[in-house]
Order: C-alpha cells, then sequence, then structure tokens
C-alpha cells in the first residue's frame, strides 16, 4: 500500500524562532513511518522545510519538505501551510491509498478533506482549542470550516479527551483511540536499576520542572539521602533551575545532562526508579510513552493525556498533588509497577500503531480503499 503521512510539525518548538537539529530520527513521527515501511508498505512524509535537520539523513520512507506558506501570518510552528503542496498532490495524489493527516486544525488536512476524504485519517491529538489568537481562530475552524467542508472525513484521536472534544465538531469520529507509539527495538527494558529518579522534559515555565525539584528534594531529606535524579533536557530556565537545585541540595543528587539523543537517554532511563512529570499543560507526551516502553513507571499530575491510562493499568501514580511520598510509594512498590509496565509495553510499539491506523481503515474507510489495505 502506498500511503502519504501530512506531518508538517516534526518537533516542539515553543516560539517561531525553530532551533534546527542535527536529526530528527528520534521524532515520533520518524518512528511511525518507519514501522509502516517495515510493515511493507510505501510511505512518504510531508513536511515543512523549517523543521529539516541539518545533516542527511538515511530512512525507510521517502520525505517531501515543503517551504512553509505566509510564514509571518500561518506560524510554521502552530498552524504551518505546506507551500507547494497543492502541486505536489495535483501531479502524485493519485497514487496513495491512504492518507494520514495531523489535526483538524489545519489547512493541509482541510486541503485534504476536499480532495482525498476517501482515503483520509485525521489523526487528532488537540482536546482544547488552540491558543492562538485567543483561540478564536480555533473556535471558528472548529465550529464553521470542519462542520461544513471536513463532515466526510475520518477522525481518529490520540487520547480519550481528544475524542470527546472532536465529536463535538465531526460527525466521523472513531470509537477506537491512537496514542502516540516509540520504537520497542530501541526502547529495551534494563535489568539494572539505579538509584536515580528522571525528568525528560524542556525545561520551560509550563513543565513546572521546578515543582519535581521541590519534591525530589524533600524525598531526598525525609527518605533517602543518597537518591539522585537527572534531568534530561534544555531550555529557557536552565539556569534558574540549576540555581534552585543548589538552593535546596548545595546542588548535590541533582545532574544537568542538557538534551539527550535516544542513544544516551534510554540506558538512564530504563534504570531510573521513575519519570516525574509536573506539567500544567500538554497532550499526549512522548516521554511518558518511552518511559513505560522501557519498564520506568511515571509520577504524573493528571494534565498529559496520557495519564488516563497510566491510572487504569497502574503504571505509576497520578496526582495533581503528588509529593515526596509518592516517590516513596513508587520506590516501596518498585517490581508490582515495573511488571505491569513491561506487560502494557507491546501496546505502545510503532509496529502496533500501523496494525491500528489498518484496522480502522478496514473498518470505516470505503471498500475500495481497504482492498488496497
Amino acid at each position: 500500500m502506498k500511503v502519504l503521512i501530512v506531518n508538517p510539525i516534526m518537533y516542539t518548538s515553543e516560539t517561531p524562532d525553530i532551533p534546527r537539529v542535527d536529526s530528527v530520527r528520534d521524532s515520533m513521527i520518524t518512528g511511525l513511518c518507519s514501522a509502516f515501511a517495515a510493515a511493507g508498505h510505501d510511505v512518504t512524509l510531508a513536511a515543512c522545510d523549517r523543521f529539516r535537520p541539518l545533516k542527511d539523513e538515511d530512512h525507510p520512507f521517502d520525505t517531501k519538505w515543503f517551504p512553509p506558506l505566509c510564514p509571518a501570518v500561518c506560524k510554521p510552528h502552530v498552524f504551518p501551510v505546506l507551500g507547494g503542496f497543492r502541486s505536489f498532490w495535483r501531479r502524485e495524489g493519485g497514487a496513495y491509498d491512504l492518507v494520514i493527516s495531523g489535526e483538524v486544525f489545519s489547512a493541509n488536512t482541510l486541503f485534504l478533506s476536499r480532495h482525498a476524504a476517501s482515503r483520509l485519517i485525521i489523526w487528532q491529538e488537540l482536546a482544547k482549542h488552540n491558543r492562538l489568537g485567543k483561540t478564536v481562530p480555533s473556535h471558528i475552524w472548529y465550529g464553521v470550516i470542519a462542520r461544513l467542508f471536513m463532515r466526510k472525513s475520518l477522525v481518529v484521536a490520540r487520547s480519550a479527551e481528544a475524542r470527546a472534544f472532536i465529536s463535538k465538531y465531526m460527525p466521523r469520529v472513531a470509537e477506537e483511540v491512537i496514542d502516540h507509539g516509540t520504537d520497542l527495538t530501541r526502547f529495551i527494558p534494563s535489568d539494572k536499576r539505579g538509584d536515580h529518579f528522571m525528568i525528560c522534559s524542556q525545561l520551560i515555565p509550563r513543565k513546572r520542572v521546578d515543582l519535581s525539584i521541590e519534591r525530589f528534594a524533600r524525598y531526598r531529606q525525609q527518605y533517602d539521602r543518597g537518591a539522585k535524579l537527572i534531568i534530561a533536557g534544555e531550555g529557557e530556565c536552565r539556569e534558574e533551575l540549576e540555581a534552585l537545585s543548589r538552593r535546596l541540595l548545595n546542588g548535590e543528587g541533582i545532574t544537568f545532562t542538557g538534551k539527550l539523543d535516544h542513544d544516551r537517554m534510554i540506558p538512564l532511563l530504563a534504570s531510573a526508579r521513575a519519570l516525574l512529570v509536573s506539567t500544567e499543560r500538554d497532550n499526549n507526551m512522548v516521554s511518558v510513552v518511552e518511559s513505560i516502553a522501557v519498564g520506568t513507571p511515571v509520577i504524573t499530575t493528571s494534565i498529559p493525556y496520557n495519564a488516563g491510562y497510566i491510572r487504569e493499568y497502574g503504571l505509576g501514580i497520578v496526582d495533581d498533588d503528588w509529593d515526596e511520598r509518592a516517590l516513596d510509594r513508587i520506590v516501596r512498590e518498585a517490581e508490582a509497577y515495573r511488571s505491569r509496565c513491561l506487560e502494557y509495553r507491546k501496546e505502545l510499539s510503532c509496529s502496533r500503531r500501523v496494525e491500528q491506523f489498518i484496522m480502522i481503515a478496514h473498518k470505516y474507510l470505503p471498500a475500495d480503499v481497504v482492498e488496497k489495505t
């Protein structure tokens, strides 16, 4: 089957000044495209060239890089419009059997809804109105444009929350939910158990890494003076957070590594006691999926949409006010949490995501499309 995946934003950028990276090999969408290719499908990824890596990379799929159209208005990090995509579709669109496009609130998805609705699956992550323009454009888009011009398109949500949200506006929403996946051939559990907790996050205000540091400091003082915290990530708050760690623990027990690629991050995460999350605003957090995949439980607020299955399957602790007692509990019950994570990890693979997309295509799309899947 020939598959087109339209995912302009390859990684999160908090500002219009999108940081350039050497590689996008570790991105979620790269893993999904590779899994489709491994299943024998001919895959093309359509992305915005503002996210193009600085170094050339070999992948088992083709990538088409499109320049952003009107970037001053349609900010590439928030609402990218792919320049030249219409011409590409006129030339090559007829060859694709299945098209997967991210988000209803997207000009690219709108175009595909008008020209390929019978072959299109919209993969919806947002469960609230986009904050662009104080949510006014989002309300107009979902309330008017989606209802009038995207009604025939099938939507698959990435979480129960996203499904509840998009069902208010779109008539064709699959019952099934498809979360982000990860490459289980890379995210391998470890028999080695360390004495450290992990934070894998951008060091920006909304992630509230400061709260996790404060709670870890209290745990270290009250329960285990040998415990360590490894913080993998970069961002505008790094100096402030380093100062906080010095103030609370004289800099002892907390290590800032900067941003790590998967090869360096996975061994640390796989041997950690838990991943700590204190975020105030997030969608589906890839770091949560990666942590569970290596058998490491998660202590988190209820904000990430992953929190639902963490609570349901006992993969960690979900509490908006979690504190040092949660860290103590996760250590005392470590084997039980770890075994549940290892049992659930098979549900998080990218290959499992491919199976789910194919199953949904068979269930909801027209027969002539299904025959090719």
